[in-house]
């Protein structure tokens, strides 16, 4: 945890200094400690979604509030535990978990989101090389069509082609499994 506050403090603090590149960076590291976090505590990944994309909006909002000399984490795991608390009082259920553990937002070892990795590298492994780059760049690290257009030398509309028939494949795939 220690490692995560370092990285994610230095990355917000060059967002708060005007840095766009850092706070993208930043934005992508916590979506998985995020959704990890609303997926454990949930256990559905739509509400999980729901309340990561609450939590950057709120963070996003409130970042100005953010007080340098605090650590970063104990920050955003208050945002992350309040959506939660709001949605358990909107959805009328119950925690199942204690909701006082911020170790439990950051921690490194979570078995799904491992599991899922397995599994999304498994399925991605039966398709071409070039498919699987083109589905790991834009879908998976984020990259926009044009910059990986440009990173495999091919037009933006062959990357969505590519990546469209890549996803369309897999589905057919998973669903050949079950």
């Amino acid at each position: 945890m220690v490692e995560a506050e370092a990285e994610l403090k230095a990355l917000m603090l060059r967002a708060l200094g005007g840095d766009g590149a850092a706070y993208r960076a930043l934005l992508q590291r916590l979506q998985g400690h995020l959704r990890a976090y609303f997926t454990r505590r949930l256990g559905r990944a739509s509400e999980a979604e729901d309340l990561l994309q609450e939590t950057l909006i709120a963070m996003h909002s409130r970042r100005e509030t953010y007080d340098p000399s605090r650590p970063f984490t104990a920050w955003v795991y208050a945002i992350a535990r309040y959506k939660l608390i709001d949605h358990f009082r909107r959805t009328r259920r119950r925690a199942e978990d204690p909701l006082d553990d911020p170790d439990m937002l950051f921690s490194a070892a979570d078995a799904r989101a491992a599991e899922a990795r397995l599994d999304v590298t498994r399925l991605l492994g039966r398709l071409p090389e070039r498919t699987q780059k083109l589905i790991r760049d834009v879908k998976i690290e984020g990259l926009s069509t044009a910059e990986a257009a440009a990173r495999h030398g091919m037009t933006e509309s062959a990357v969505k082609v590519g990546v469209h028939r890549g996803l369309k494949s897999l589905g057919a795939k998973a669903g050949d499994e079950e």
